[in-house]
């Protein structure tokens, strides 16, 4: 609480300590709000609720359902196809296994089109969100960006003149692919598969690149 003694040996001036008695005249007034208690139903928002706490309402029977744990939960109106959820886990998972796969059935298939529309977009949806494959080399290998540098302009006039006469060479196929892998900086090693992969890579890269000439 206050008290006005303790402020009374301050050197301040007289107009100062007149304030402080306005501090013990001052009486708060009571205001009373009047109010009414409307009751009301707030609209109903469907959403997806918050992560699941364990704190839903069991089985009659006392049995766990296991609802969340080996079957998906869904809190939505739309629920997932468990077809398209199969090959969704399957192309985000590299382990192979031979477990039985969910197969898509569409009952009376003639006069459900839309079901089979959605199918079709499920699909599509899959394939493109796909993600790319990669592939773990166990050596090191040069990046594909490296490897689609121009040539010198020497080499490639030379190149030009003489060509490539790879159908002609009197050699077995692991020396074909030493040379044609050596043309483009390509290392080999014992193993020519990653070698191989990193020529077909760098092929395509370079037919879907937008520096590619037209064909007339």
């Amino acid at each position: 609480s206050y008290d006005p003694k303790e402020y009374e040996h301050l050197s301040v001036p007289s107009d100062v300590k007149d304030v402080f008695q306005y501090i013990t005249c001052y009486i708060p007034q009571k205001i009373e709000l009047e109010y009414k208690l409307r009751p009301f139903i707030p609209d109903f928002i469907p959403a997806v609720g918050d992560i699941d706490a364990f704190v839903k309402v069991g089985r009659p029977d006392y049995q766990p359902d296991n609802v969340g744990l080996f079957v998906l939960d869904e809190p939505c109106a739309n629920q997932s196809d468990p077809a398209v959820l199969c090959l969704q886990l399957r192309a985000s998972t590299k382990q192979t296994s031979a477990k039985p796969v969910v197969v898509k059935k569409v009952e009376n298939a003639e006069n459900n089109s839309k079901a089979i529309e959605r199918w079709i977009h499920d699909i599509n949806e899959l394939h493109k969100n796909k993600p790319a494959p990669t592939v773990q080399y166990t050596r090191n290998m040069p990046d594909i960006d490296n490897l689609m540098q121009e040539w010198p302009p020497e080499f490639e006039k030379q190149l030009n003149q003489i060509g490539l006469p790879i159908a002609d060479l009197d050699c077995d196929l692991p020396t074909l692919v030493d040379i044609i892998c050596s043309i483009f900086d390509i290392p080999r090693y014992e193993s020519r598969v990653e070698s191989l992969h990193v020529l077909f890579m760098l092929y395509l890269a370079i037919k879907n690149s937008q520096f590619q000439k037209p064909e007339n």
